[in-house]
């Protein structure tokens, strides 16, 4: 009953325009997810719809015709009161009590608008002005593509480098080609160093972007099951991932080592770089805190003393990179200490925070199996009276999506936490299923109302714990 009603609320157009902002305004993602609702008063729990501009025309819109539709709906009663005109008492009353449902063919205005709006003419007019400033642009353009580690590479890049000399970035995730579009807007052509964050939805994203904004380098953070939803084969989303280093000459195209799902990928002339090393360059003495990295990086004589603040031995491949790249670019000794030093987590990102005596480690942003690899590892590594792990499993999995699960069960096993927390999805039981093919012998519970249980997380750690919390379910996955 409360699902019904909830046709009736305020929020409704507001939830309606929230749905196609959040599936990127694509037809069968929005009208799957319209479909399975039951309740709209729930579809933006935890997360708000982003009051674009196409987002505030689309809801004028769907405000004003719910407003023809009531006027109309009290014309007609009026004119049954006054006239005695029964069918429009019951066209009326149709009108007034189905308007929700009436409007829910929102499915046809809003995604109709919606395109015209954000994937309309002038979108691909703002893209085709890009895609010249880019080709002009007399900075080195470093495209970042990858399954995962896309945005904390740029942001890694951005710092170190930034050191020396003078670098634009695509700002926090975004990456698609209206994204590219208005960030070339913002370049003023001096800048020495472009960084182009590239994300994949879909096959044919990549190759896409790269015609976008001509890449000079590249840098493939690693390949994971992701997006399989529209890729349907880690196969095709790899080789979507890989098609921005047929753009680049030479040898500027850098892969990640580490990624074993990246290996047969991997062509001669490109460069690697792992936790041991990068750009002929090799870590030595690596220390690893709460507080972050420090290591030693050694090339024959040459040696840098590094201290960073990210977390995790599966950021000294990409750290090592950084420094390396960074001495290529032509910046001093002291310039790569300062900025590799300057290196923090981003936002939900392997991020510590101190909370009633415990570390909690929010990686909420991870959506993928190397992500929970990195993070079970370094769960496992780092010191605590009491650990605990955390997460609600990883959407997008297609139909890898138990086998991940399961794989994702036994290294949570294999870290051994104290307390493991599963927010109750579709996926639970292949987690579960995995934990126990891991002899997992702690303690195990499943949560079924994630918003109270991290709301209140502070009353549930205690001094002395150390909490590692992975991946977000947004709302439109069941």
């Amino acid at each position: 009953m409360r699902g019904l009603l909830s046709l009736f609320s305020p929020r409704y157009p507001t939830a309606l325009v929230y749905m196609l902002q959040s599936t990127e305004y694509r037809v069968g993602p929005y009208l799957t997810w319209y479909w399975q609702t039951t309740n709209f008063a729930k579809v933006t729990y935890r997360r708000t719809l982003q009051r674009t501009k196409a987002a505030r025309l689309l809801l004028l819109s769907l405000w004003l015709g719910i407003a023809l539709e009531l006027s109309t709906a009290i014309v007609l009663i009026a004119w049954w009161h006054w006239h005695g005109l029964a069918g429009g008492l019951a066209f009326g009353l149709a009108l007034l009590i189905g308007y929700p449902v009436v409007w829910a063919h929102l499915v046809v205005v809003p995604l109709f608008l919606g395109r015209i709006l954000v994937t309309g003419p002038a979108e691909r007019r703002h893209i085709r002005r890009a895609a010249k400033i880019f080709q002009n642009h007399p900075g080195a353009r470093i495209a970042i593509a990858g399954s995962y580690g896309k945005t904390s590479m740029k942001e890694l890049l951005s710092t170190v480098l930034g050191e020396g000399k003078k670098v634009a970035a695509t700002p926090a995730n975004k990456n698609v080609a209206i994204s590219h579009a208005a960030f070339a807007r913002t370049l003023t052509g001096d800048e020495e160093i472009l960084l182009i964050e590239f994300g994949e939805g879909a096959p044919g994203d990549v190759a896409y972007f790269t015609q976008i904004t001509h890449p000079t380098h590249a840098v493939i953070t690693g390949i994971a099951p992701a997006h399989l939803d529209r890729y349907k084969t880690l196969d095709a989303a790899a080789k979507d991932i890989f098609s921005v280093a047929h753009a680049v000459h030479g040898d500027t195209v850098y892969v990640n080592g580490d990624a074993a799902q990246a290996a047969p990928y991997i062509k001669k002339r490109y460069q690697v770089y792992t936790a041991k090393g990068a750009l002929g360059w090799q870590v030595h003495d690596v220390r690893l805190s709460i507080d972050g990295t420090r290591f030693t990086l050694k090339k024959g004589k040459h040696r840098l003393e590094l201290r960073s603040g990210l977390l995790g031995r599966h950021q000294l491949g990409p750290l090592a990179f950084a420094a390396a790249l960074a001495h290529e670019f032509g910046l001093s000794d002291e310039q790569i200490q300062a900025g590799i030093a300057q290196t923090a987590p981003f936002e939900h990102r392997m991020q510590p925070t101190f909370m009633a005596g415990a570390w909690v480690i929010d990686d909420t942003y991870n959506g993928n199996l190397e992500g929970i690899r990195a993070g079970t590892a370094l769960l496992a590594e780092l010191p605590a009276k009491r650990k605990i792990y955390i997460t609600p499993g990883l959407v997008d999995q297609g139909s890898e999506t138990q086998a991940v699960h399961e794989e994702m069960g036994r290294l949570i096993a294999a870290a051994k936490p104290d307390i493991v927390v599963l927010m109750k999805h579709s996926v639970t039981k292949s987690i579960e299923a995995g934990l126990a093919a891991g002899h997992y012998e702690g303690e195990l519970l499943v949560e079924s109302d994630p918003l109270s249980f991290y709301t209140n997380l502070p009353l549930f750690v205690a001094a002395g714990d150390l909490v590692v919390m992975q991946n977000d379910w947004t709302d439109n996955y069941a």
